[in-house]
């Protein structure tokens, strides 16, 4: 049975729209198993001419800026304008047990219920940079679901946190009123890629929010408004990225944030760089999997298992160091792959006829 035919309802059209077939099929995508990677290719492929239609929103934050409340918030209203919202979550794994709580759903009780938004929690699992690693995939299912609005909401763990902004088409800041001085403000990272910041939970403290919004507004320029020259600032055909004070909690403000949104959406898509945009980040994709896969099959490599014991404990041992180990077992993988790998598939191509192409898979 092939993916399409498994996955067939999610393919054709009405039962797509299901939760149950959505979730089904982010699963199939997250699965690391080899045959459920190629059902996930197949499902991907017969996928894509069904996706892009929609707007992807990266929402970033540190913990306890509001990013689940300010959710909610924003996806109620946008169903009210008549959107529908799938909201990608990602949960932080444990370096001690691998586990994760997948417990922001909860927190948006009245989103999560709503038969126009579809929530997804996942486990970031090691990867870095704030989403999970089939964050994209699973933006790409619930495109094809007829989602028109796609957001991420990344873990939320500091100034590094910024592959969200290498997958989606808006890339949103959430700070607190009180998150530091006029030197925390302009320190390059996170700050420097986003397309807006959000002053949250401006209610609590106004003058500091009226404070926080100064600052960041006067580091944002100071920034290069993202390394463009100075004649740029004021060249009313590209997007020059602001700060908004919003309270989430109280519903105050969200309806600016959209219009701000909205806007940034029709000049990047009059001026083209929304497009440019994607482009990019089709490619950069593509690289991402292929550093995946390679280092999937270093670590799967015979002769690399064979001494990788021997090097770890020499390394933390010190009696060999971490960068000499390192080349010297890419060494054996170089030396063996050439020789190896085409007689090995060959051999898996004639031992399984039925499996098709015996194509390699990453």
């Amino acid at each position: 049975m092939t993916s399409l035919d498994l996955w067939g309802g999610v393919v054709e059209g009405q039962a797509l729209a299901q939760r149950r077939a959505i979730a089904k099929a982010i699963t199939l995508l997250e699965s690391t198993r080899a045959d459920h990677r190629a059902q996930a290719d197949a499902l991907l492929t017969a996928l894509l001419p069904h996706t892009g239609k929609s707007f992807r929103l990266g929402i970033s934050g540190v913990p306890g800026v509001g990013k689940s409340t300010f959710i909610e918030a924003l996806g109620l209203y946008l169903i009210g304008q008549g959107h529908r919202v799938a909201v990608l979550t990602i949960d932080p794994s444990s370096s001690v047990s691998g586990g994760s709580i997948l417990g922001d759903k909860t927190r948006m009780e009245k989103l999560s219920v709503h038969d126009k938004a579809y929530i997804r929690p996942s486990p970031s699992s090691g990867t870095l940079g704030g989403v999970a690693e089939k964050t994209r995939e699973a933006m790409l299912v619930c495109e094809a679901a007829g989602y028109d609005i796609v957001i991420v909401e990344t873990v939320g763990v500091g100034q590094s946190e910024t592959a969200v902004q290498g997958m989606t088409d808006m890339f949103v800041l959430l700070q607190l009123p009180n998150a530091g001085d006029d030197l925390q403000a302009i320190k390059k990272g996170v700050m420097e890629l986003a397309d807006l910041v959000v002053i949250n939970k401006a209610d609590i403290d106004p003058d500091a929010a009226t404070r926080a919004r100064a600052q960041i507004t006067s580091s944002l320029r100071l920034l290069g408004l993202h390394g463009q020259p100075e004649h740029a600032h004021h060249d009313e055909k590209i997007w020059h990225p602001r700060v908004i004070q919003i309270s989430a909690l109280h519903d105050q403000g969200v309806d600016a944030f959209w219009a701000a949104v909205t806007q940034y959406r029709a000049l990047q898509t009059a001026n083209g760089r929304l497009a440019t945009r994607r482009q990019q980040q089709a490619g950069a994709w593509m690289w991402e999997r292929i550093d995946a896969g390679l280092k999937q099959r270093f670590r799967e490599h015979p002769q690399v298992r064979k001494t990788l014991d021997l090097f770890t404990r020499q390394v933390q041992a010190g009696q060999l160091a971490a960068s000499t180990a390192a080349r010297q077992l890419l060494s054996v993988y170089e030396s063996n792959t050439v020789r190896a790998e085409p007689v090995e598939a060959l051999t898996k191509h004639h031992a399984s006829p039925s499996t098709g192409s015996g194509r390699t898979e990453i």
